[in-house]
C-alpha cells in the first residue's frame, strides 16, 4: 500500500488515487497515451493531511489515459400491466481507464499558465444622432389620468 494518496474528482465522482493505481472513470475526451491532471479533493501524505482549498492547489495528481472502453450492458424494461405496453432498451456507459503516474504535494503553488494576449476590442459604437421633429406637427404630451372613484364606495 502506498504511503501517500489523494482523493480525486472526475465526472462528479470521487476516486482514491495512489501512484501506480488504475482508475476507471467516466469518459474523458483526451486521446490514449495523453497525460491528464486530476483535481484533488483531499491528500494524505506520510505526516500530513491536506483538506483546505489553498493547500489543495499544491497537490499534483497526474495520470495517463490507458484506454477507452465501454461498461456492461444495462437492460431497461418498461412495462405497464394490462395495457400491452412493453419497451426494451439498453445502455452502455463510455468509460476511460487511467493509470496514475504521480501523486505528490508540491512545496509551492504552481504558476498559472500564461494566457494568450487578448485581442484589442473595437471601440463601442456611438448611437445614431436623432432626426429633428417634422415641421408643422406639434409634440403632444400624454394626458394625465383622472382619478376614478374606488369600487369600495357603493352607490345606493
Amino acid at each position: 500500500m502506498a504511503t501517500s494518496y489523494a482523493i480525486v474528482e472526475s465526472g462528479g465522482k470521487q476516486y482514491r488515487a495512489e501512484k501506480g493505481a488504475s482508475l476507471v472513470v467516466e469518459h474523458l475526451s483526451a486521446d490514449e497515451g495523453a497525460k491528464v491532471s486530476l483535481r484533488a479533493v483531499m491528500y494524505r501524505g506520510d505526516t500530513e493531511v491536506v483538506l483546505e482549498g489553498d493547500q489543495l492547489e499544491k497537490v499534483k495528481v497526474e495520470a495517463v489515459v490507458a484506454e477507452h472502453l465501454r461498461g456492461p450492458k444495462l437492460r431497461v424494461f418498461k412495462y405497464k400491466p394490462k395495457k400491452g405496453y412493453r419497451r426494451h432498451a439498453g445502455h452502455r456507459q463510455e468509460l476511460t481507464r487511467l493509470e496514475v503516474t504521480d501523486v505528490r504535494l508540491l512545496t509551492r503553488k504552481p504558476a498559472e499558465k500564461a494566457k494568450p494576449a487578448e485581442k484589442a476590442k473595437p471601440a463601442a459604437k456611438k448611437p445614431a444622432p436623432r432626426k429633428p421633429a417634422a415641421k408643422g406637427k406639434t409634440q403632444t404630451t400624454p394626458k394625465t389620468s383622472t382619478a376614478r372613484p374606488s369600487s369600495s364606495a357603493k352607490k345606493d
